[in-house]
């Protein structure tokens, strides 16, 4: 059993009677793990950042009349170590978090990691697969990240779902928000049958053509099992500038908050990562709101458990 925060430093500032690790069905991973960022850093601070602002957030959601941490409880794990003198990097950090979210997931748990850069989501995403197979993986994200390597690296963020695309069909991922992305990428995505939502085609109203709720389209392409990856500049910087590389003409929270929850009614979210948190001093709006988005994740998954 994994050792787990108390009330000082858990998710939510939870007291123990909901934040123990054998009677939470939800478990927080935090993975501060950062190797490979390629412009500005600063993710490894991100789940201590989120933990911290996850203090001021309501137990309350009004949209769902619930207080879910007092139904299902959510206990915190102790961040991952990646050591110091000689630290675990690239494939061998992967398969330590695998290792550790296995050992989470044999014990039936809802688990959320946060990270950490986004080259992290793949060692998730292998355990989960393992444990259900036929998933699919939903990618909120500003970058497609399917470069082969990325400075000479095939464990870069900017390659991860590449990574992932070696054990689990492409055709299973579905990306939402993409607006930067290389000609290799695009090239891939349309030779490989991966389903990208452009930010460009969201905006000029593409999908509502069809569809008064574009979302339908995005979640009838995914299977039942459904695994979040949610880089956060797939938002737009207006709201999320604490970020390596943030990108214009993103995403905003509404309409993100419609995908998750329809996503949620329809179909089953078996666990997510939120990754590329990069905090700035002084700034603290950017961590409430991923704090907050977590959450909202968590109540989403659990709608129709009650």
């Amino acid at each position: 059993m994994p050792q787990t925060r108390d009330t000082r430093s858990n998710f939510l500032a939870l007291p123990k009677k909901h934040s123990t690790y054998n009677t939470s069905q939800i478990v927080v991973l935090p993975v501060p793990y950062e190797h490979t960022v390629s412009y500005a850093g600063g993710t490894k601070n991100g789940p201590k950042a989120i933990l911290d602002a996850s203090r001021h957030v309501e137990f309350y959601d009004e949209e769902l009349d619930r207080e879910l941490c007092f139904d299902v409880g959510i206990a915190t794990a102790r961040s991952l170590s990646f050591g110091t003198k000689k630290k675990k990097v690239n494939k061998e950090a992967l398969t330590y978090i695998e290792n550790k979210v296995a050992e989470l997931l044999a014990d039936d748990k809802f688990v959320a990691v946060l990270g950490g850069e986004h080259s992290i989501s793949s060692a998730p995403i292998a355990a989960f697969l393992k444990k259900y197979p036929g998933l699919s993986i939903l990618q909120f994200d500003a970058h497609s990240d399917f470069r082969d390597e990325f400075e000479g690296n095939k464990y870069s963020h900017a390659s991860v779902m590449a990574r992932v695309g070696e054990f689990l069909d492409p055709s299973n991922i579905v990306q939402v928000g993409i607006r930067a992305q290389a000609k290799e990428e695009a090239i891939y995505i349309q030779e490989q049958g991966v389903s990208t939502y452009y930010a460009h085609e969201i905006r000029q109203g593409k999908f509502t053509r069809v569809l008064k709720h574009w979302e339908d389209q995005i979640i009838d392409k995914l299977s039942e099992n459904v695994y979040i990856t949610f880089d956060v500049d797939y938002f737009d910087p207006s709201i999320i500038p604490a970020t390596g590389t943030p990108e214009p003409n993103g995403m905003n929270w509404h309409e993100t908050m419609n995908i998750l929850q329809r996503l949620g009614k329809k179909k089953k979210i078996v666990g997510f990562d939120i990754v590329e948190l990069a905090p700035i001093k002084g700034l603290h709006h950017p961590d409430m709101t991923v704090a907050r988005l977590a959450y909202k994740i968590m109540n989403y998954a659990f709608q129709n458990k009650r």
